[in-house]
């Protein structure tokens, strides 16, 4: 997966600065390291037996599984940009999160910020 992945942002990879991942088997892999050191990409890991650690990157995927990919079938990829700009939007400045206090992630940046 991870090939496919690197193969199709392959001239966009030198903007990747941290790839970050569990401490699972799939990611201890010799040729996924050479790649992050290829592209001089660092390594983020979980803490040893800390569950928390990932929860906000766990989180925030299965937002993404359950709320933007369920279900569809994107016919292009211009239909998934358009989608996927659209869903970031309404997640960013629409959608309140009980966790910000029922603001916008916009909105509590901005009440954080006063």
């Amino acid at each position: 997966m991870i090939f496919f992945i690197l193969s199709r942002v392959f001239d966009k990879i030198k903007k990747i600065t941290l790839f970050h991942t569990d401490r699972g088997n799939e990611f201890k892999n010799k040729i996924i390291d050479e790649i992050l050191i290829t592209f001089n990409i660092k390594r983020s890991l979980s803490a040893k037996g800390c569950p928390y650690d990932n929860a906000v990157a766990e989180k925030t995927y299965k937002t993404f599984k359950t709320e933007f990919i369920k279900g569809k079938k994107f016919e292009n990829l211009t239909q998934l940009k358009c989608e996927l700009f659209d869903f970031v939007n309404w997640y960013n400045n629409i959608r309140i999160h009980s966790s910000l206090n029922y603001l916008t992630p916009v909105e509590f940046r901005k009440w954080q910020s006063t």
